[in-house]
């Protein structure tokens, strides 16, 4: 329960206990001021109830608000780390095919490197 709440809470018990309080120390008959406590009471208990239930649809208003702007900040980081993913994903794809033509490059010289030396005649020395 909230501060306002438990405030108009003790505010209402309070009122209803010095009400009951102060009939008993009236100078009227018992059934008078028996009728009158009861009353009193009831009113009191009318109060408390409606306050409970104020209380009640603020805290589920409450509740159903936390949870729409919950849904809705989840909603958004699933879309932005979705996003997020993907860019990473576009960017390995782009260094792979960086890394796969390099290699091809490479592959390129050694091959020509290889056959180059094949190329060279190399006189055997006749033992």
């Amino acid at each position: 329960m909230s501060k306002a709440g438990n405030t108009i809470l003790a505010l209402i018990t309070g009122a209803a206990i010095g009400a009951g309080l102060g009939l008993l120390y009236a100078p009227e008959s018992g059934d008078k001021t028996r009728k009158k406590i009861s009353k009193n009471a009831k009113e009191a208990k009318r109060k408390l109830e409606q306050q409970i239930n104020e209380t009640s649809e603020n805290l589920s208003a409450s509740a159903k608000q936390a949870k729409k702007s919950f849904d809705a900040k989840l909603e958004d980081t699933l879309k932005t780390a979705s996003t997020k993913a993907d860019d990473i994903l576009v960017t390995m794809e782009r260094k792979l095919e960086e890394l796969r033509s390099k290699n091809a490059k490479t592959a390129s010289k050694v091959e020509e490197e290889v056959q180059d030396i094949k190329d060279i005649n190399v006189p055997t020395a006749k033992v």
